[in-house]
C-alpha cells in the first residue's frame, strides 16, 4: 500500500491542561467504566491500523500491577520530527490533546478513536505511560509521567528491518480513578466485538496477576460469526446466516443478519467499530430496506393477501439478530458519546446495499422468505390482539374509575422522587410488608407466584397477564412504544424476593420484563433489589443480622462460637414479622439496596445472558450457570 504515513500527517489542534482537571469530559466518567475506556482508547489506535490494512494482532496483557500492556504489528506511530511542534510525532500522539493521524492528515481512511484525543487524554490520566515504537531496525522509547515527558525520544534497541509495531504500558492514576483494579470479564467482552467487528484481526487478552487467564478472539467470518454468537442460545429459523456488504457515496456497508424463534429483536449497529446504542441513520437506512423489501417480495409472490395491511417493520424483525457495520470517512455524530450517527449519506448507502443484496438473495432462498413472511404475519395477528387487549384496559379503568390495581397498597405521597414500590412475592411476604412498611413514602405490589417469561412470549399473551398489568399500571409509564419515563410514578422499584434459588429466579423474570420493555428505568438508575438478611444470631438477648456467609463469620469471631449462639437461617421473607422486615430490609436507614445498572456498551452480551437464562435452549444456560456459579450472583 502507497498510503504517506509520516511526521506530517500528524496534526496538531489544542493543548492538553484540561483532561487532568476534568476527566468526566474525555473518557465519561472516572469510575470502573471510564477505567476501562483507557484500554479501549489504546487497543482502538491499533485497531485503526487493522482498518487501514497494516496490523494483523494485538495483544492485551492485564500485569500484576494493574498497569496494561497494548502490543500490535501495525506501522509504528511515527518517530520523526513533526516540522509544526518541532518534536517527534510520537510525543505529540501522546502529550498534545486532539492531535493524531485521522484529522484528514492522509494518515487513515476511516478511524474509531474518540475525537482523535485517545492517546494523549490516556496519558494524561495515566501516573505513567511508556511507549516502543520498532520501525527502520531500530527500537524507539519514551517516558511520561502524568502527561509529562520524562526525556528526550531515544534509541534503546535493534529490531529486524521488517519489523515494526507499537508497545504502549500505562498504569491509571490512583489519583484520578475511584477504582485502578482491572476486570478481566469487562475487557474480554469488548475486545471479542471488537474482533468479530474486525475481519481476519486477531486478539490475545491476558491476565497475569494470580488467575493467569488468557483469551484469543479471531474471527475469519466477521460478523456473520458475530451473528452465530448471539444467536447461540435460540433455535434459527433458518440455517444461513444472510450477509451482505457493498460501498456506496464513500460508505463501506456491512450487514448480517439471521431470525430465531423467540419473539425479540436485536440489532446492533456500529459506525468505524463504535457501538451507536441510540442507532441514527445507518440504523433506519436498513430498517427501511428490511421493510419494502420483505412487503414487495410477500406481494409479488402472493404471501401476502392483497386486502391484507402491509406488514410493520416491527413484524418482520420479530426474533431478528443484526449486526450493521459502516466505516465512513468523517462520520458525523449527535452528541459527545457517539451513541448516534447523523450522517446523511449513510441512510441511503445502507438502505441501497441491502435493498439489493436482500432481493436477490429472497428470491433464490424462497423457503426462508417464506419462513420469515409466515413469522411476520403471526407476529402482526399478536400485535393487533395487544392493541385490542391495551385498549380494553384502558376502556375498564376509565368506567369503572380505578386506575390502579386493587392488590397495590399505594404510599399517601404523590411525589415520584420521594415514591418507592416494593414488588414482593408471595401474600405472607405481601402482608408483612404492608405492615412493615412507612405509608407515607413506601407501596407494595404483592404479586401471585412466577411471572410471565416474556423470552417467550408475543405481545398479546404478554398484555394478557394479569400480574404484568398490575406492574405496567402501578408504574405508571406505559411499556414499549408507549413508554414515558415523565408518567413514572415511583423512583425506586424495588424487588424483594426470597433469597433462595426460588427467589433469584422470580428476580430474573422481573428484571427480563423490565429490560426487554421498560430498559429506560434501569438506564436511569431506578430499579433495585433489596436484600434481606440470610441468618439472624441472637445471643444474650442481643441480636445481629448477616447477609452473607462470610458476615455470619465475621459476626461469630466477634461474639465468640459457644452454645449459647442461636442461629437462625431465614428460608423466605415471610418467615420475618413486620417488626424484622422493616429493620433488615425496608428501613432506608440501614437496609441494603442494590442498584441494577447497565453498560450501554454491552448491550450485546446483555442481551445474550437474558436469552441463555430465560430462552429454550438448555445447553447454553447449564454452561453459563455452570461458568457464574462461583461468583454467587448474575453480573449482567
Amino acid at each position: 500500500m502507497s498510503t504517506e504515513y509520516g511526521a506530517d500527517q500528524i496534526q496538531i489542534l489544542e493543548g492538553l491542561e484540561a483532561v487532568r482537571k476534568r476527566p468526566g469530559m474525555y473518557i465519561g466518567s472516572t469510575s470502573s467504566r471510564g477505567l476501562h475506556h483507557l484500554v479501549y482508547e489504546i487497543v482502538d489506535n491499533s485497531v485503526d491500523e487493522a482498518l487501514a490494512g497494516y496490523c494483523d494482532s494485538i495483544d492485551v496483557q492485564i500485569n500484576p500491577d494493574n498497569s496494561i500492556t497494548v502490543v500490535d504489528d501495525g506501522r509504528g506511530i511515527p518517530v520523526d520530527i513533526q516540522k509544526k511542534a518541532g518534536i517527534p510525532a510520537v510525543e505529540v500522539v501522546f502529550t498534545i490533546l486532539h492531535a493524531g493521524g485521522k484529522f484528514g492528515g492522509g494518515g487513515y481512511k476511516v478511524s474509531g478513536g474518540l475525537h482523535g484525543v485517545g492517546a494523549s487524554v490516556v496519558n494524561a490520566l495515566s501516573e505513567w505511560l511508556e511507549v516502543e515504537v520498532r520501525t527502520g531496525g531500530h527500537v524507539y522509547k519514551q517516558r511520561y509521567e502524568r502527561g509529562k515527558t520524562m526525556y528526550p525520544l531515544k534509541i534503546v534497541g535493534s529490531c529486524g528491518a521488517e519489523e515494526h509495531g507499537t508497545r504502549v504500558t500505562f498504569l491509571p492514576d490512583k489519583e484520578i480513578f475511584e477504582e485502578t483494579v482491572y476486570d478481566f470479564d469487562t475487557l474480554k467482552i469488548r475486545l471479542r466485538e471488537t474482533a468479530f467487528l474486525t475481519k481476519g484481526l486477531k486478539i490475545t487478552l491476558r491476565d497475569g496477576r494470580e488467575e493467569k487467564k488468557e483469551k484469543t478472539f479471531h474471527y475469519e467470518g466477521g460478523i456473520r460469526e458475530f451473528v452465530e454468537y448471539l444467536n447461540r442460545s435460540n433455535v434459527p429459523l433458518y440455517e444461513q446466516v444472510f450477509y451482505c456488504e457493498g460501498q456506496r457515496d464513500g460508505v463501506l456497508v456491512e450487514v448480517a443478519m439471521q431470525h430465531n424463534d423467540s419473539y425479540t429483536e436485536n440489532i446492533y449497529s456500529f459506525v468505524n467499530n463504535i457501538n451507536t446504542p441510540e442507532g441514527g441513520t445507518h440504523l433506519t437506512g436498513f430498517k427501511n430496506a428490511l421493510t419494502k423489501t420483505f412487503n414487495d417480495y410477500g406481494r409479488k409472490n402472493k404471501l401476502l393477501k392483497e386486502n391484507e395491511p402491509a406488514l410493520s417493520g416491527e413484524d418482520i424483525r420479530e426474533g431478528l439478530t443484526a449486526i450493521i457495520s459502516i466505516k465512513v470517512e468523517d462520520p458525523q455524530f449527535e452528541g459527545q458519546t457517539k451513541q448516534k450517527l447523523g450522517n446523511s449519506e449513510a441512510r441511503g448507502a445502507v438502505d441501497g446495499v441491502v435493498s439489493e443484496q436482500l432481493t436477490y438473495y429472497l428470491e433464490q432462498n424462497p423457503s426462508v422468505a417464506k419462513a420469515i413472511i409466515e413469522k411476520s404475519v403471526l407476529a402482526q395477528r399478536a400485535r393487533a390482539a395487544a392493541r385490542k387487549a391495551r385498549d380494553l384496559t384502558r376502556r375498564k379503568t376509565a368506567l369503572d374509575g380505578l386506575s390502579l390495581p386493587g392488590k397495590l397498597a399505594d404510599c399517601s405521597s404523590k411525589n415520584p422522587e420521594e415514591c418507592e414500590i416494593y414488588i414482593v412475592e408471595g401474600n405472607s411476604a405481601g402482608g408483612s410488608a404492608k405492615d412493615a412498611r412507612n405509608k407515607a413514602t413506601q407501596a407494595i405490589l404483592p404479586l401471585r407466584g412466577k411471572i410471565l417469561n416474556v423470552e417467550k412470549a408475543r405481545l398479546d399473551r404478554i398484555y394478557g397477564n394479569a400480574e404484568i398489568r398490575s406492574m405496567i399500571t402501578a408504574f405508571g409509564t406505559g411499556i414499549h412504544e408507549e413508554f414515558d419515563i415523565s408518567k413514572l410514578r415511583y423512583h425506586k422499584i424495588i424487588i424483594m424476593t426470597d433469597a433462595d434459588v426460588d427467589g433469584a429466579h422470580i428476580s430474573t423474570l422481573l428484571l427480563t420484563f423490565i429490560y426487554r420493555f421498560m430498559p429506560e428505568l434501569i438506564k436511569q438508575g431506578y430499579v433495585y433489589l433489596a436484600q434481606p438478611p440470610l441468618y439472624k444470631l441472637e445471643k444474650n438477648k442481643r441480636i445481629w443480622y448477616a447477609y452473607s456467609d462470610e458476615e455470619l463469620n465475621e459476626i461469630l469471631k466477634e461474639v465468640g462460637r459457644d452454645q449459647n449462639n442461636k442461629i437462625q437461617r431465614y428460608k423466605g421473607l415471610g418467615e420475618m414479622d413486620a417488626e424484622q422486615l422493616w429493620e433488615t430490609t425496608m428501613d432506608p436507614e440501614r437496609r441494603i439496596l442494590l442498584r441494577v445498572t447497565m453498560n450501554e456498551e454491552m448491550t450485546s452480551e446483555i442481551d445474550l445472558t437474558f436469552t441463555t437464562l430465560m430462552g429454550d435452549q438448555v445447553e447454553p444456560r447449564r454452561e453459563f450457570i455452570e461458568l457464574n456459579a462461583k461468583y454467587g450472583t448474575l453480573d449482567i
